[in-house]
């Protein structure tokens, strides 16, 4: 049988912790997307995760480590040279070996998709705050009493929509560093989470703040094209009036008010796209 310990690389009396560091570093090396999709990388990285799963586990760890012992003392039937006891064992590895195999897969799978839904998220937020910066629709000037509740509506949706979104993606990849260590033998345990809080404000609020800057850049540039380009609507909208509201108010109450409902809708057209195309 495979002593999972020379897998990992480490001793049989390695800590949780020991085993978990030891997995991630060879699990870095050997990934398959690290390795342009190496057939030889993808089966040494099922096997770490065979590894890791089995002595990660207390039950399975030591069933490991009775079939060791048998084995290097050679009262074990499993290593018996029996064709039948061969068979039997090429068919219950196979079996776990397929089980782990489609765990890990179904794993990453999932993980691939939850982060993808993150990235689009905040790459649509950026990318409707930046436009809305730059073009800045009239569409709540241009409305009547129905088409101002329709986009009010999409607003507290799409407001509902993105904080939902936003909690499950701090929660699945952040986490609050201890500000204190309570003890200088406590092991340091590393957090599941990828990034800190603070990395995840910073990087939101600074990509809002350029996607803003770099939008009122741009349109102040080609303020003459986007002018033309909304002619028809900013007359229409003069004709509805702006209720006296100042030009920087309505300016304001447009980049607070357009990207929740930009991102609702992209955000639900990347779903269904996405069921689509996985139906």
């Amino acid at each position: 049988m495979t002593d999972y310990y020379q897998v990992l690389g480490i001793k049989p009396s390695a800590s949780a912790t020991e085993i978990k560091s030891a997995y991630r570093k060879l699990a870095r090396k050997r990934h398959p997307d690290v390795n342009r999709g190496s057939e030889k990388a993808a089966r040494e990285f099922a096997l770490l995760s065979l590894a890791y799963h089995t002595l990660i586990d207390p039950q399975e760890r030591a069933f490991h480590d009775q079939q060791l012992t048998r084995q290097r003392n050679g009262s074990s039937i499993l290593t018996s040279d029996n064709p039948h006891a061969q068979r039997a064992r090429n068919i219950a590895a196979q079996a776990r070996w397929d089980r782990v195999v489609t765990q890990i897969l179904e794993t990453d799978r999932r993980e691939n998709t939850a982060r993808q839904r993150a990235v689009f998220t905040t790459v649509s937020l950026f990318l409707s705050t930046f436009f809305v910066a730059m073009i800045k629709p009239p569409l709540w000037q241009s409305f009547g009493v129905v088409g101002r509740s329709i986009l009010a509506i999409l607003f507290i949706t799409g407001i509902w929509h993105l904080i939902t979104r936003l909690r499950e993606y701090f929660q699945h990849y952040t986490y609050k560093p201890d500000p204190i260590h309570y003890s200088i033998t406590q092991e340091d345990k590393l957090p599941s989470q990828p990034f800190t809080r603070f990395s995840a404000y910073a990087f939101l609020i600074g990509g809002y703040g350029i996607s803003l800057g770099i939008g009122l850049f741009l349109g102040w540039q080609a303020q003459d094209f986007f002018s033309d380009l909304t002619l028809l609507f900013r007359h229409h909208a003069s004709t509805v009036g702006n209720a006296g509201f100042s030009p920087t108010a309505l300016i304001v109450s447009d980049l607070v008010f357009y990207p929740p409902i930009a991102v609702l809708i992209i955000d639900t057209l990347h779903s269904l796209a996405s069921r689509i195309d996985a139906g």
